[in-house]
């Protein structure tokens, strides 16, 4: 599916389109790193491996971009704007499916960890999720790298059960999770699952377009495109959400601290006057 060449335009897009996700990982990352002392000790390990799962990112679009500079290169002297593939240098989309393999199994820790619940339940639902996680990633892999439509669509559809298995657990069984949490999150973390489910329903989509035979260069940046907004989504913005709700968790657990906390956003917003 990678194409053979590309305009300076999609040059361009897909080389400007990994600089933000570099970005916005990293700073995510920096920003959750600088307020960890904003929220109570017992939802840090959230956010530590929200820190985490951001870094592995940035590190990995580091090595996306690095291969997508290597793989498309083009003659200064022609003038064209075109770029083609370099020989002996290609692609490497393997890259995302290492991230994946490591972060989306960790995506699901935060969801669970944030919550707070009794150490069994939470044993339980990682027990559930981890595995089928990981399990939806190395199954999808062969799929990717075959030619063959027949293998890619077996593949893909076995990877398809344990992410239906991950939408059941998400969707019916973490709901009676959901009414322990302060009436303040309920929703949040409501919302949170559906942004899981609209920024990984990018994959399968992008998985399926070479069987529709939709290829060429147009549908190849469109992918890096799709790819890379998904994955800001699901880490960097879902990073954020997960902060907010240790935030408000923090504030419903310890009055004091929320007094305390109240306070530094009151003087950190007021006018300065000489």
């Amino acid at each position: 599916m990678i194409p053979d060449a590309l305009s300076q335009g999609q040059f361009d897009t897909v080389y400007n389109f990994l600089s933000l996700v570099i970005a916005s990982q990293l700073f995510t990352a920096l920003f959750l790193l600088i307020s960890l002392p904003r929220i109570l000790p017992r939802y840090r390990n959230a956010i530590t491996v929200a820190i985490i799962v951001c870094g592995i990112a940035a590190y990995h679009y580091f090595r996306i971009f690095d291969s997508f500079k290597e793989a498309f290169v083009t003659d200064a002297l022609g003038g064209d704007g075109t770029y083609t593939q370099a020989a002996g240098a290609s692609f490497n989309e393997g890259y995302r499916y290492v991230d994946w393999l490591l972060t989306v199994p960790l995506l699901l820790v935060e969801l669970v960890a944030v919550l707070a619940l009794a150490r069994k339940v939470q044993s339980q639902l990682l027990f559930k999720l981890v595995p089928a996680a990981a399990l939806m990633i190395i199954l999808g892999y062969p799929g990717e790298i075959s030619g063959d439509t027949g293998t890619r669509g077996l593949f893909g559809l076995l990877s398809t059960l344990p992410f239906l298995y991950i939408l059941y657990v998400l969707f019916v069984q973490l709901t009676k999770s959901l009414d322990l949490q302060p009436a303040g999150v309920r929703q949040t973390l409501s919302n949170l699952r559906w942004l899981l489910l609209l920024s990984w329903g990018v994959y399968p989509i992008a998985y399926l377009l070479p069987m529709l035979n939709i290829e060429g260069a147009n549908a190849w940046v469109g992918l890096q495109i799709g790819y890379s907004v998904a994955d800001i989504l699901a880490k960097a913005v879902y990073a954020l959400i997960i902060f907010k709700v240790a935030r408000i968790k923090s504030f419903a657990d310890d009055a004091e601290f929320a007094r305390v906390e109240s306070s530094h956003d009151e003087f950190a917003a007021a006018p300065r006057t000489r």
